[in-house]
């Protein structure tokens, strides 16, 4: 059942949104944070356990080396400070998905602290301050059944698989974001996506959102107009894709606003995001960091990174994600609100990753940006999963290039590749859409069209050639759309002299 909110301009009205954001990033390292078992996502339930991540008794952990180097060359990306010396802390806490009824993680001496990243939104740079990027372990999966959504509510019964239990995470950690106003969800989706970009290029992660190895933990309070003191947050969990950021972070302040409005308190709470009626739901009370009763893990030595291993991982870092947009823009020839554009749909890696498949900027551009972002709107997913590869972009381009297609025909075949009917060229093959280029065809299709509109015929002969697009109209309508224009046009000026 949805609460009560508030218009998003009022709200704006009378109150100032304090963001936090927690982002955690499973790493792609071959084995789990403290075991050897492997982390292939999609595996058998529980056929990726053992002893130490199933915390067993007698079995000790060992901390993965590519973990750590992970999670220090992203807090160097993140302008961060690297520890040089931290530990890990037991996070004491009973869930069924955590076998131990503890996690290992970082608490008060993270490996990375004091960072900063910059995000652009129409055209306005906010700085998002970190607070650091710490080491844990992520906890398993419950799997609810018989219920309706999917969540324990009306389930019958839950599974649990620990294959997830151990694998590497990585938590970064904003400072308080404030001053964003009304741009407060844009900036916040803004922020994931940066991460999300960084993070691929570095080659530490596939975040893959809907598989949860990217995944957002959003903050939301609201300070009425004129005050400087925090109001109370809640914490809504668990955010799988760019587009449910924004809009949770919306509806939570807009849900906030009418609680407050209306006399009411902001219970300090974890909210779950339901992505089907674009609403929050309660979940449980917050816990403070006192209630989870950090104290250091006394089975792991704690980690001390040379300042020479950390040099040598500095040298390792991508082209910042800023830096590389600017780039791209120049080499692409994009305007200012073109490359804003392609930023804020999530269309920079389709497009780079097209135009490196042999397909031209502005080409590519016109596909992602055109009937792929648009299929993406309407099905209310991302870009990126809209079902088209770049590849396949770029072989499309090609097929028009080669007059094979026309742009008309183009959106048939994507239709095809999209309902799983092959590669670009078989949809063509086996719809039958290529472009007729037979002129006897297209001769006898202009004869009919001439004999059909005698008068058009005249004015063409008299000198109106701009006419000529009537007839073109008829003779692309006779041939199903599987004609070149151009060519139609060039046979009927040379059959009307």
């Amino acid at each position: 059942m949805s609460e009560a909110v508030l218009d998003f301009d009022e709200v704006m009205a009378n109150f100032d949104p304090v963001l936090g954001l927690e982002v955690h990033v499973e790493l792609n390292t071959a084995s789990k944070m403290f075991c050897g078992c492997a982390t292939t996502f999609g595996g058998e339930a529980n056929s990726q356990t053992c002893p130490v991540c199933l915390g067993l008794p007698g079995a000790l952990p060992v901390v993965n080396a590519s973990a750590v180097e992970s999670a220090i060359r992203i807090g160097l990306a993140l302008n961060c400070s690297i520890a040089e010396h931290c530990r890990f802390a037991r996070k004491n806490y009973f869930y069924p998905d955590q076998p131990k009824n503890y996690q290992i993680s970082q608490y008060d001496e993270p490996i990375a602290f004091d960072g900063f990243a910059e995000v652009e939104v129409d055209g306005e740079v906010f700085r998002i301050e970190i607070e650091r990027a710490h080491m844990e372990e992520d906890t398993g999966k419950s799997l609810h059944i018989g219920g309706a959504t999917g969540r324990i509510h009306g389930a019958s019964h839950s599974l649990l698989d620990y294959n997830r239990a151990g694998v590497p995470l990585i938590e970064i950690v904003t400072k308080p974001i404030v001053g964003a106003g009304e741009k407060a969800p844009q900036v916040a989706r803004a922020y994931v996506a940066m991460l999300r970009d960084l993070l691929r290029a570095l080659g530490v992660s596939d975040v893959r959102m809907e598989q949860g190895s990217l995944r957002c933990d959003a903050n939301v309070s609201l300070m009425p107009k004129g005050t400087t003191s925090f109001g109370t947050r809640t914490e809504t969990k668990n955010v799988n894709s760019l587009r449910s950021v924004e809009r949770a972070i919306r509806y939570e302040m807009t849900r906030q606003a009418a609680v407050l409005t209306s006399g009411g308190t902001v219970d300090l709470q974890t909210r779950h995001w339901h992505e089907d009626t674009g609403i929050t739901t309660a979940g449980r009370n917050k816990e403070e960091a006192e209630d989870y009763r950090y104290f250091p893990e006394p089975d792991l030595v704690p980690v001390a990174p040379s300042r020479e291993w950390v040099d040598q991982l500095r040298t390792t870092l991508p082209e910042p994600p800023a830096e590389r947009r600017k780039r791209l823009q120049s080499d692409w020839g994009f305007s200012d609100a073109e490359m804003r554009d392609v930023v804020s749909v999530g269309a920079v890696e389709l497009i780079e990753q097209t135009v490196a498949e042999g397909c031209t900027a502005q080409a590519a551009r016109k596909w992602w940006m055109g009937e792929l972002v648009r299929r993406a709107n309407e099905q209310q997913i991302e870009l990126a999963e809209v079902g088209m590869s770049p590849a396949q972009v770029a072989q499309l381009q090609g097929l028009v290039d080669a007059k094979v297609v026309n742009d008309k025909l183009a959106r048939q075949v994507i239709d095809g590749v999209l309902a799983g009917e092959g590669e670009p060229q078989q949809v063509v093959e086996a719809r039958g859409l290529a472009v007729v280029s037979d002129d006897g065809a297209l001769t006898a299709a202009v004869d009919e069209a001439i004999a059909a509109n005698p008068d058009v015929a005249d004015k063409i002969r008299g000198g109106k050639v701009q006419a000529a697009g009537a007839l073109i109209g008829q003779v692309m309508k006779a041939m199903r759309g599987q004609a070149d224009a151009a060519r139609v046009r060039e046979i009927i000026l040379e059959r009307l002299g």
